[in-house]
């Protein structure tokens, strides 16, 4: 086990203090080394003199610092936590949970679905091949205190650039992920700041300078942030990006339907979503197939992505639904495999692929890299890998597409 220190934070012995300044970060070392190599083979993106003039993914996400510990049963029981499930905490509950983890060994990470998949996204994009390197960048909402300065540097390491500034004497959001030796994962979430997320100069400032905006359904969920989703959308249209919405979660989907729908069905070009999910959004029964799913938003959405486990996934354009049969991998860890796959069909629409089989493969190649690994991040070797692969692929194919969408293509959006 390992103390490390957080970037300017006074590291304790206890977790008690953990709970009120987040002081101190303990880790079995295995997936951080692999980050901080990671990190070193970046360099530093943060720099404001490297700012580009525009950028081609600009996420709208939570921001929020992962904490994940491996616990028993037993333990959940004597808080009483019920496994498997995801519960917002306050302030108090969040210290008496890492109080009661003092001594156990856990990993910090700027954590959270939108975050993997721009930090896959900007590695797949860090190197010239194929195209011109990708430029990713995050806004959200982080305070002033310490995490929010791990957080964002973590994420500047990972050649994402957190845009928006910190909110004085604001509290960032955490992320308790308790896994039991089943490999089920209890979630606490924490939100603080990470609750508000408002619409202010800066990000009115950014839009109109992006491609592609992302926004992560857990925003849903916040009160008043439909009204930021919604200008950040309309400025996205009126500036000619491209809106891309994941679906994140089933239960967030029920209890904000309405909302989802407002969104998806006014701006998204792109929709992200497990079957779940996609089942979710159609309001259909389990019984449904996801092929189903698929060709339904695809009436409402240009391009849909559903994912479907080891059975594969399903892209949709035009009602149609296109089968994309999964790569070929041995699963280690499958937490992050839906990220990963959304980076790739990003990467794939920002190369300019017109192949809806081929943008699928490319998702599924990627998601079966971070599956076959410890850990939800998609390394640089292999994100290098895999750009490579993909404009190997690109140069040899035919580049004469049709202009209407078809089976397996789709126009320019």
């Amino acid at each position: 086990m390992k103390i490390k220190r957080v970037w300017g934070c006074r590291c304790s012995s206890s977790f008690s203090s953990f709970g009120e300044d987040a002081g101190e970060v303990c880790d079995n070392g295995s997936e951080d080394d692999e980050d901080e190599r990671d990190d070193e083979e970046e360099g530093d993106f943060g720099s404001p003199l490297l700012l580009p003039e525009r950028w081609d993914v600009l996420g709208l996400g939570q921001a929020m610092v992962d904490f994940s510990g491996t616990v028993d049963d037993e333990f959940l029981k004597k808080l009483g936590l019920e496994k498997g499930t995801r519960k917002v905490v306050n302030h108090e509950e969040r210290g008496r949970i890492l109080q009661a983890m003092d001594g156990c060994s856990y990993k910090a990470a700027a954590g959270g679905s939108l975050s993997n998949s721009l930090v896959a996204l900007a590695r797949l994009g860090s190197r010239p091949i194929g195209g011109p390197i990708i430029n990713v960048a995050m806004a959200g909402s982080v305070g002033s205190d310490p995490l929010g300065s791990f957080y964002r540097a973590k994420l500047r390491r990972a050649n994402v650039q957190f845009l928006s500034s910190p909110i004085t004497d604001g509290t960032t959001g955490t992320v308790i992920v308790l896994t039991t030796p089943d490999a089920q994962r209890t979630m606490l979430a924490y939100q603080g700041t990470s609750s508000t997320v408002n619409y202010d100069t800066s990000l009115a400032n950014i839009i109109p300078k992006t491609n592609i905006l992302v926004v992560e359904g857990y925003l849903f969920e916040l009160r008043d942030t439909i009204k930021t989703i919604a200008k950040a959308c309309e400025e996205a249209r009126r500036s000619g990006a491209l809106v891309a919405v994941t679906a994140s979660d089933v239960s967030c989907i029920e209890r904000h339907f309405d909302d989802f729908w407002e969104i998806v069905e006014k701006y998204a070009d792109i929709i992200f979503a497990n079957s779940d999910e996609a089942r979710a959004l159609c309001n259909f029964t389990s019984k449904e197939s996801s092929a189903s799913a698929t060709r339904y938003l695809s009436l409402f959405v240009p391009l849909v992505s559903v994912t479907d486990g080891q059975r594969g996934s399903f892209i949709g354009v035009k009602g149609e639904a296109v089968y994309i049969p999964p790569s070929p991998c041995l699963a280690v860890d499958t937490c992050g495999a839906g990220d990963a796959y959304a980076s790739g069909i990003l990467y794939g629409v920002l190369r300019g692929i017109s192949d809806v089989k081929r943008i699928g493969k490319i998702g599924a190649s990627v998601a079966a890299t971070v599956v076959g690994q410890q850990g939800t991040r998609l390394r640089v070797s292999d994100a290098v890998k895999l750009a490579e692969s993909v404009a190997f692929q690109h140069k040899t194919s035919s580049t004469s597409f049709p202009s209407d969408v078809g089976t397996d293509h789709i126009s320019s959006f």
